[in-house]
């Protein structure tokens, strides 16, 4: 998190860090599914250098502008932000090295789409970095509606 603006983490809420998975070498394509702040793609920003992309989505236009603001402070022109759901990623076929995720797929609504989506962007035998929270039981309705049980 060193060197990292207040705004890209004061509102961070990742579970994980999907970078320990695996690299990401620079010049490749990184697809952050439901970026919020920033704070991953900033990461993979610096990961995938100037000859790279990072394409950050998210559901709700305060992260957005937020996290378009503090990439273009910090002039990560490789780093762009777009509006959409884990569902319906708009991005391309076979057009992305990595996808990330950080919290987030596991709140998806339709899980099974949520993941042919994934592997419909990415290309052939690349690469999904998750970090995630998994249950192996069933989640009773009441913890399920209170929001902060699972936020913090």
């Amino acid at each position: 998190m060193a060197g990292l603006p207040n705004a890209a983490v004061e509102s961070f809420a990742g579970v994980g860090n999907p970078f320990s998975v695996g690299e990401i070498a620079a010049g490749e394509t990184v697809l952050d599914i439901g970026s919020g702040c920033g704070f991953d793609c900033i990461i993979a920003g610096k990961l995938v250098g100037p000859t790279g992309k990072v394409i950050g989505i998210d559901m709700t236009d305060a992260m957005l502008r937020r996290s378009r603001k503090t990439a273009k402070a910090m002039g990560l022109t490789q780093v762009q932000f777009k509006k959409g759901y884990a569902e319906n990623l708009p991005v391309p076929d076979e057009s992305v090295d990595v996808v990330i995720s950080n919290g987030v797929l596991n709140l998806t609504p339709d899980k099974y789409a949520s993941f042919k989506e994934v592997f419909r962007v990415l290309k052939p035998g690349e690469r999904l970095y998750l970090a995630d929270i998994v249950v192996h039981k069933q989640v009773p309705d009441g913890a399920k509606e209170d929001v902060d049980l699972w936020t913090a």
